[in-house]
């Protein structure tokens, strides 16, 4: 007798991606089931899934990835952003184009699937992400909502009445989501290839390090530069930094609209300016200090995600490679006299750092921390020691 084939059966759409303007786009789902209102954005990195999903900058969104094997190599304890004493990273949820694969990496140690469902962050995969990011190209970031029923079975009218109905990122403070209950110390050093991370036994600088949503190779760039952080809530006072006897302060990256977190966040940014400390910034902080000094900022159409974005260091004129994730930017056209652009986006032309003449107080959008060029921005932790050097009378280091 002649075997007969198997039946042909269709795959289940068990997750929908709705746009506030009524597309519905379907697919298979991942990770937490249930639903998760956000913007949408895209990201073009190739590599770092596990790190950009654990970014606090994300909070409020849903990420397209670019790049459709997203997966592949598994997940781990280590490839982790999130500041340990952060409540979660607060990323709504992602959309991919492959199916995710079985991982296949030495360092692997949990699938990517069962990753998100501890996480709580739904995912559809089957998405033509091409078409996605040209619609996001040509008409911005959208509201959406993403959702996972292993049913198939959806209210589409309720789900765009909700996304349609979500305020967005414009105007919304996001910090309290992602930024640490309480101080904490840290030590911890950049990872080496197969000895993992080290620890700073001996600083020679204290830095206060203001927690907006910080990432924790931040931490890690500034203690391996030779500093002992202490991390504090975004909410602290410049009194309260101050009196922690710093020999520099760190604002942080992290989510959301700066003119929101700024109500509250920039009169002490400006105390900290005015106290003559050394002063850094990146991201989030970036804008803040910007507002501090009496620029303004503005939402993006697309906002810049990605790990391949050339940036230009006016004061050394060279060229790096670098990861971004910001969807706001400093409005050059409103920096005060004193302020100085320091670096410009070559992709768009947008801000991408400030310094104030005469003061040891500098910030930039970009993230120096990551390795994409592969350590293209790393001299600007060393620019920030020196900075607490000269205020000691001690001679700098070169940067690099």
């Amino acid at each position: 007798m002649t075997a007969q084939p198997a039946p042909w059966t269709d795959t289940v759409e068990t997750a929908r991606l709705v746009l506030a303007d009524g597309t519905v786009i379907s697919g298979v789902g991942l990770g937490a089931t249930g639903s998760a209102v956000g913007e949408v954005c895209f990201n073009t990195a190739m590599t770092g899934y596990q790190e950009i999903l654990t970014d606090p900058s994300y909070a409020g969104q849903i990420i397209t990835f670019t790049f459709p094997h997203i997966g592949n190599v598994g997940t781990n304890a280590e490839d982790t952003e999130t500041s340990n004493l952060a409540a979660r990273s607060g990323v709504r949820g992602c959309v991919l184009r492959a199916d995710v694969t079985s991982p296949s990496n030495y360092r692997a140690a949990e699938h990517l699937d069962q990753w998100l469902k501890a996480r709580g962050i739904v995912a559809i995969t089957g998405v033509d992400t091409r078409a996605l990011t040209a619609l996001i190209r040509e008409k911005g970031m959208p509201n959406a909502v993403i959702a996972h029923e292993p049913s198939g079975r959806f209210d589409i009218d309720k789900l765009k009445a909700e996304a349609k109905a979500w305020s967005g990122l414009l105007g919304l403070d996001l910090v309290p989501d992602v930024t640490s209950g309480q101080s904490y110390g840290w030590d911890e050093t950049r990872w080496v290839w197969n000895n993992g991370y080290g620890r700073n036994e001996h600083p020679e600088f204290h830095v206060v390090a203001i927690d907006y949503g910080l990432k924790r190779n931040i931490l890690r760039c500034l203690a391996s530069a030779g500093c002992k952080v202490t991390v504090v809530p975004a909410t602290t006072s410049a009194e309260d930094v101050l009196a922690r006897g710093p020999d520099g302060v760190f604002l942080s990256n992290g989510p959301g609209d700066p003119a929101a977190t700024g109500k509250y966040a920039v009169p002490e940014i400006r105390k900290l300016v005015a106290s003559g400390k050394p002063v850094f910034g990146i991201c989030l902080g970036h804008q803040m200090l910007g507002l501090a000094l009496g620029a303004t900022t503005k939402k993006m159409h697309q906002g810049h995600h990605g790990a391949n974005h050339p940036v230009k260091d006016f004061t050394t004129g060279k060229v790096e490679i670098v990861s971004m994730n910001h969807g706001f930017t400093v409005d050059r056209d409103t920096l005060p006299a004193g302020v100085k652009e320091t670096h410009v986006s070559l992709f768009d032309g947008t801000n991408c750092g400030i310094a104030v003449e005469g003061k040891p107080v500098f910030s930039v959008q970009h993230h120096p921390e990551a390795s994409p060029g592969p350590q293209d921005s790393h001299y600007l932790f060393t620019r920030f020691v020196n900075e607490m050097r000269s205020q000691k009378g001690v001679a700098p280091k070169a940067e690099r």
